[in-house]
C-alpha cells in the first residue's frame, strides 16, 4: 500500500511540476517522506510486544550495519591515519592513476589537488578530488612524500649511429652531476633517517647514463634523483642545457625514425 501511495505521489508530480530541477527535488523529498512514515508505522505495529521489539532492533541493527558499511569503515580509515600517519596534509600521493596533493583529511573523505590526467607531467589540473577514507583497507596508496621526497626520474635521448654517443653521454652526466651537487648528502641522510622505520638499501645514488640500442639510432638514458614536486623542472633545466651542449658538438645529432624506399 505504502508503494501504492509512493507511486501515485510521483505521478501527480510529475504530471503538475514542470521545472525539471525543481520536480526533481520534490520526488526526493517526497520519497524521503513516505518511507519514513512506513518505518513509523511498521515500529507501532512490532512495538506491541517485547518479542517483536527485540525482532524489529536486530533486523533494523544488522540492516543499518550494512546501509552504512561504507560510511563505518571510512571512520576507521580515517582512525588509521590518525594513527598510523602513512601520509598527512601537503603530502602527495597515488591511489587507482589518481595522484595528487593532499589539502584536506576529514573523517569520512580524504581531498586532493589533482596532478597529472590531461595536464603532462605532474602539474596541477585545478581539479579537487575526494577520496572516501575506506581506501586505506582496500587500496595500494603511493606516498611520494612521506619520509623521503626523492624519487628516481629518468629522461631518454636518441642520437644516431653515427654521433659521438661517448661525447653525448659525458654532457649529460656532467649537467646531472652539476644539478646534484649537495643533493647526495641530503639524500643519504634522508635514507639514514628511513632505515630506522624500514629495511631500506639505497647503492648508487649519483647520476647514471645508460645506453642501449635501438631501432633508428642509440638511446642514451639519464637516471637521476629529484624531489618528487620539483620533477617537471628540474627535467626542463636539464633538458635546455643538454640541448645548448649538443648544439654546440659537431659530432652528435639528434636520431629519429627513418624510412628508406628501394626501388627494384
Amino acid at each position: 500500500m505504502g508503494y501504492g501511495i509512493l507511486f501515485g505521489l510521483i505521478t501527480f508530480v510529475n504530471n503538475r511540476v514542470k521545472d525539471i530541477k525543481a520536480r526533481h527535488i520534490v520526488r526526493k523529498n517526497v520519497f524521503y517522506i513516505v518511507t519514513t512514515c512506513q518505518i513509523i508505522v511498521v515500529f507501532f505495529i512490532w512495538i506491541q510486544n517485547l518479542n517483536s521489539i527485540t525482532i524489529f532492533l536486530g533486523v533494523a541493527g544488522a540492516g543499518l550495519a550494512l546501509a552504512l558499511q561504507e560510511v563505518i569503515l571510512s571512520v576507521a580509515g580515517w582512525l588509521l591515519i590518525l594513527v598510523r600517519r602513512p601520509f598527512e596534509v601537503g603530502d602527495r600521493i597515488e591511489l587507482k592513476g589518481i595522484k595528487g596533493d593532499i589539502i584536506d583529511i576529514r573523517m569520512f573523505q580524504t581531498s586532493l589537488l589533482e596532478i597529472g590526467n590531461w595536464v603532462h607531467a605532474d602539474q596541477s589540473t585545478g581539479r579537487i578530488v575526494n577520496i572516501p577514507n575506506s581506501f586505506v583497507f582496500k587500496e595500494a596508496n603511493y606516498n611520494y612524500s612521506r619520509g623521503f621526497e626523492f624519487i628516481w626520474n629518468e629522461i631518454p635521448i636518441l642520437v644516431t649511429f653515427e654521433s659521438d654517443w661517448k661525447r653525448g653521454r659525458d654532457v649529460m652526466i656532467a649537467h646531472a652531476r652539476k644539478y646534484a651537487e649537495g643533493l647526495e648528502e641530503n639524500v643519504r641522510r634522508k635514507i639514514d633517517a628511513m632505515r630506522n622505520r624500514y629495511m631500506i638499501y639505497y647503492g648508487k645514488l649519483t647520476p647514471i647514463v645508460y645506453v642501449n640500442i635501438k631501432d633508428s639510432g642509440v638511446e642514451l638514458t639519464l637516471r637521476y634523483l629529484t624531489e618528487s614536486k620539483k620533477r617537471r623542472f628540474t627535467q626542463d633545466q636539464l633538458c635546455q642545457a643538454i640541448l645548448e651542449d649538443f648544439h654546440n658538438e659537431p659530432n652528435v645529432e639528434f636520431a629519429y625514425p627513418t624510412y628508406r624506399i628501394v626501388k627494384t
